[in-house]
């Protein structure tokens, strides 16, 4: 099972915990890790803008990517919210696999 990290901007760190906290609980990630503030320069309807932001960095897996984009997009305040996977192809075997296991969805 291919190991994701997901990068996303929030407007604020309360809309960062708000994402990081449910996605954690749905078990859609294992992890989330909350940056600190960025200031973001970006082209937008045509005018350049400039936007303080929170990152934050999921870490999942390529079978509940789909799901988190859905996750996000019904609960970002943003039109277009930043949502970009990057494969993990190498790391520390124990911890890819605790992603794994904690993403797993649970039977009830």
């Amino acid at each position: 099972m291919t190991v994701l990290f997901v990068h996303c901007t929030c407007p604020d760190a309360a809309v960062a915990e708000r994402i990081a906290r449910s996605l954690v609980e749905q078990r859609l990630a294992a992890c989330v890790s909350i940056g600190t503030p960025v200031q973001s320069i970006y082209r937008w309807d045509g005018a350049i803008e400039q936007a303080d932001e929170v990152p934050i960095v999921i870490k999942t897996t390529a079978s509940r990517l789909d799901e988190i984009k859905v996750h996000i997009l019904l609960s970002h305040p943003y039109e277009l919210p930043e949502i970009v996977a990057v494969e993990a192809t190498a790391g520390l075997d124990r911890y890819l696999g605790w992603i794994r296991a904690s993403t797993e969805p649970q039977s009830e």
